[in-house]
């Protein structure tokens, strides 16, 4: 897959490195250390700029997002309305922290700055679909939900 998209960007120069990140990540879903080790040498370019480059923008991952990815919304409504405490619930629930995948890869984690839809907060998205004007008590029932929902998919 890595080497459709190099061969895609075969002249291209290191202004197209974002775009080429991009698409590495959109279609293996995370970049990986050889994805990056292939485009340092595509690009001759060494691996720790492509990395501080990378790290520098927060829309690149460098694990594999889990089969069921939460993003939660940390804008200042869902702050206020209860973010936290979904946040804390599904790190206690699931045993991951923020930017980490469970270590069965059902289940990752992330928190976004704000996802604009403030007038439905808190609200987040589960591989995706949103979930809006959560409490404490639906999200726990949705978590529960997931929790038994990617129990199943493993057997």
């Amino acid at each position: 897959m890595v080497e459709k998209i190099l061969q895609k960007y075969s002249h291209a120069g290191r202004d197209s490195l974002i775009p080429i990140l991009q698409e590495i990540q959109d279609s293996i879903g995370y970049l990986s250390e050889e994805s990056i080790e292939m485009l340092s040498t595509h690009l001759n370019l060494a691996s720790s700029k492509i990395y501080g480059l990378a790290t520098f923008y927060n829309q690149f991952r460098f694990k594999a997002k889990g089969k069921c990815h939460i993003q939660v919304c940390h804008g200042t409504a869902c702050h206020l309305l209860g973010a936290v405490t979904i946040i804390e619930q599904i790190e206690k629930q699931l045993l991951v922290k923020v930017g980490q995948t469970t270590r069965n890869g059902n289940f990752s984690l992330e928190v976004v700055s704000c996802m604009g839809a403030c007038a439905h907060s808190p609200v987040i998205q589960v591989n995706g679909v949103f979930r809006s004007h959560l409490t404490e008590a639906t999200f726990k029932e949705l978590l529960e939900e997931l929790i038994e929902t990617y129990r199943t998919v493993n057997k």
